[in-house]
């Protein structure tokens, strides 16, 4: 299990950075470097989220704790990448949003999508990530610290459901959170969702300002 998990990591880095890659330079040219680096990172967190999804949505509970624990060295390195690469695309989207106003017509449009779509795109980066890190933590030494309320181990899905719910509302629904580990790692994501959530907020309300 631990080879051809490091195989779809390699894989999933290389497919995310190339079309991250092409497609910021084709941004970046058109419409210069913040634009490049916005859609760029945009597409990077696109490709990353869906491939992530479709890898692990279908699996029952012993194939996500069979993924959730295996070895994979760069986890942390690519969470690292994930949260800097989004506070990066943050900075470079307010830039996006200045382009904007000072466009006009198709111009402006397309900025204005490159935007919304990095900044949304960084929010499901996370909530992936976080989707990935509870299963983790949950699974490690059996160490539990959620309480679904279900006689079933959770699947993958229900730690979506749990990481989604947090960076969407920032507070746990019908589930309850039993250890300080997860409390930590809860705290952590409601803030970064908070912050993306303001800034998600801030930037539609400027593009209409700026568009209408």
């Amino acid at each position: 299990m631990k080879h051809p998990e490091r195989r779809q990591v390699r894989w999933r880095a290389s497919a995310s950075a190339l079309g991250g890659v092409v497609v910021g330079i084709a941004a970046g040219s058109v419409g210069g470097i913040a634009a490049g680096i916005v859609a760029g990172w945009g597409t990077l967190a696109v490709v990353n989220v869906v491939w992530v999804l479709l890898e692990v949505w279908r699996m029952d509970a012993a194939q996500t704790r069979a993924h959730a624990t295996a070895e994979d060295p760069g986890r942390r390195t690519a969470r690292l990448i994930a949260t800097i690469g989004s506070g990066v695309s943050l900075a470079a989207v307010v830039l996006v949003v200045v382009q904007a106003r000072n466009a006009q017509g198709i111009d402006a449009l397309a900025l204005a999508g490159i935007a919304i779509l990095s900044v949304v795109a960084s929010w499901a980066l996370i909530q992936v990530d976080y989707m990935l890190r509870y299963a983790r933590v949950f699974y490690q030494d059996d160490r539990g610290g959620i309480d679904f309320a279900q006689q079933e181990d959770p699947e993958y899905t229900d730690f979506a459901y749990f990481s989604v719910g947090l960076g969407m509302t920032y507070q746990v629904a019908d589930t309850t959170v039993r250890s300080n580990a997860i409390r930590r790692i809860v705290i952590a994501q409601t803030l970064l969702a908070y912050l993306f959530g303001a800034v998600i907020l801030a930037t539609i309300i400027n593009l209409i300002a700026t568009l209408g």
